[in-house]
C-alpha cells in the first residue's frame, strides 16, 4: 500500500513543479524545457529522486524573472555548460556504465592472465 501513496504523492509533487514551470515568463519556460531534455539525456542519477535539481532551477529562475531579468543573463548563453556546471560533482547513468564496463574488462584481463600462468 505504501508504494502507491508514493505513486500518488510522486505525481502530485509533478503536477506542481509543472505548475511552476507554466507560471514561468515565457522566455524561461523555452529554457527551462531545453534544460530539462539536456539533464534526462545526460542522465545525472539524482534526477530519478524527484524534482530537486529540476526544483532547484525553477527556483533560480523564479528569482530571476522576479528581478526582471532575462533567462540568459541567468544561465548565460551557453545553456549546455550551465547544465554541465549544475552537474558536474553529480554521477551520471554514464558514469555507471563506465564503470560496470570497467569492471567487466578487468575480470576478463584477469581470467586471461589466470590462464597464462
Amino acid at each position: 500500500m505504501m508504494r502507491i501513496r508514493d505513486i500518488i504523492e510522486g505525481k502530485k509533487e509533478w503536477r506542481a513543479h509543472v505548475a511552476r514551470v507554466k507560471a514561468l515568463p515565457r522566455d524561461y519556460q523555452i529554457v527551462y524545457k531545453e534544460i530539462q531534455k539536456y539533464l534526462f539525456k545526460v542522465g545525472p542519477v539524482e534526477l530519478t529522486d524527484g524534482t530537486g535539481l529540476l526544483s532547484g532551477i525553477i527556483d533560480l529562475f523564479e528569482e530571476g524573472a522576479a528581478l526582471g531579468k532575462g533567462v540568459l543573463e541567468v544561465t548565460g548563453s551557453d545553456v549546455a555548460a550551465f547544465c554541465d556546471d549544475l552537474i558536474k560533482d553529480s554521477k551520471t547513468y554514464a558514469d555507471i556504465y563506465q564503470e560496470s564496463v570497467d569492471q567487466e574488462g578487468n575480470k576478463a584481463m584477469k581470467k586471461v592472465t589466470d590462464k597464462t600462468k
